[in-house]
């Protein structure tokens, strides 16, 4: 659906989901599942987890997982997702709603993640990364994934959307010299299915940091 400037976010968001009775495919991000695999599971941080599919895949894997959207509508749905599929690591997930652009989840966390932290509304992506980054523990990891660029099925220009670089989104954070470690900032093709039924591509980032400061 468009979005209606008139419209609080976590209505319009509400709004989307209540249109179908999944949005997402239900399974986890795949370079969630990449970039992590070899981290040793303590605290996650899961910014924008939708229906729930990354983090109920952290907390099989013994994460213990603060799950943060701005629809109620998709955190119910991911909670009763995560009881059916992962009943013995459901207990390993708080769902907890935030509208990040006016409020952060406290504490500090081993793994922050932002998995296509996008949206139409005028959303302060910068401001609530560089929030995320200021929560990673030492020794902890900050994963930004997003779109790169539109859908190959609407490769047409729209001036009104912008998809920052991973370069973008490490000059946005601010972060301080000698404090943060870069492991990996690239651009990948993704393979999905288009709406007509037929496979098609997307170009996604990703920006991998580790908090090196004590």
């Amino acid at each position: 659906m468009p979005h209606d400037s008139t419209i609080p976010d976590h209505a319009y968001w509400d709004a989307r989901y209540t249109e179908s009775d999944r949005m997402w495919s239900g399974r986890p991000n795949a370079p969630l599942i990449r970039e992590t695999s070899d981290l040793t599971p303590g605290r996650a941080l899961d910014l924008g987890c939708g229906e729930g599919a990354d983090a109920i895949w952290l907390a099989e894997q013994g994460w213990h997982v603060t799950a943060v959207d701005i629809s109620r509508v998709a955190l119910d749905r991911a909670a009763r997702h995560a009881k059916e599929t992962a009943e013995a690591a459901a207990h390993r997930i708080n769902w907890e709603w935030y509208d990040l652009g006016s409020s952060f989840p406290v504490g500090t966390f081993d793994l922050v993640s932002a998995h296509f932290l996008h949206s139409p509304s005028d959303m302060p992506r910068d401001e609530i990364l560089r929030k995320a980054a200021a929560v990673v523990a030492p020794g902890g990891v900050l994963l930004v994934v997003g779109h790169a660029a539109g859908p190959s099925w609407d490769p047409g220009p729209h001036p009104d959307l912008h998809f920052p670089t991973p370069d973008d989104v490490l000059a946005a954070l601010g972060l301080p010299d000698g404090e943060w470690e870069v492991l990996r900032s690239e651009e990948h093709p993704r393979t999905l299915t288009g709406p007509d039924g037929q496979p098609a591509t997307r170009l996604d980032n990703t920006l991998k940091l580790r908090r090196t400061a004590t």
